[in-house]
């Protein structure tokens, strides 16, 4: 995992990033968007870290989370990204007569050279964290994750786009996944 751009600061949130494996589109699957979800959902419960928010776009996610230690940024992102990449990959290996799911596992092929015993790839292997010191960069960046979806004309306002805490924040709705207010 990667080394923070800036030190870690108990108590402080985290905004991170990262991609799918060459920026395949992925996740414009709805079945793929909610394996996500839900384990996001479960990852958070499992390292004891407060969600803040997040956003699932066709080839990457942002999260805002405040970790409870150093180590459980590292620990939520490998855990969600393990285990969506078995999901994932598993299914679109079991459902290759679909051409969208074909292109898709093509695109995550491993170079030869590159393979040991896996052949694909979901994710890149390095995700970035940002430290955010204040309740301005928090709001600042809770908005740029739910315009994420707007800026790339995947919907033309937040509440369209399912994949975010919008929902939670402007309809007071958590039934895909509760957000941790902090403030």
């Amino acid at each position: 995992m990667p080394s923070p751009r800036f030190p870690y600061i108990p108590g402080e949130l985290q905004f991170i990033t990262s991609s799918v494996y060459r920026r395949a589109p992925l996740f414009r699957s709805e079945r793929f968007c909610r394996c996500f979800a839900d384990t996001l959902a479960e990852a958070r419960k499992a390292t004891g870290s407060l969600l803040i928010g997040w956003v699932l776009m066709p080839d990457h996610f942002h999260l805002l989370l405040k970790p409870e230690s150093a180590e459980a940024t590292s620990r939520i992102i490998q855990r969600l990204k393990s285990r969506t990449a078995t999901s994932i990959l598993k299914e679109l290996r079991e459902n290759q007569d679909r051409k969208w799911r074909r292109k898709m596992l093509a695109r995550l092929a491993l170079p030869p050279a590159v393979h040991d015993e896996s052949h694909h790839r979901l994710w890149q292997r390095r995700f970035y964290p940002y430290g955010i010191y204040s309740e301005k960069k928090q709001l600042e960046k809770l908005d740029y994750m739910h315009h994420n979806p707007v800026a790339r004309r995947l919907v033309s306002s937040p509440g369209e786009w399912s994949w975010s805490s919008w929902r939670f924040y402007f309809l007071e709705d958590s039934t895909l996944i509760a957000m941790d207010r902090v403030g």
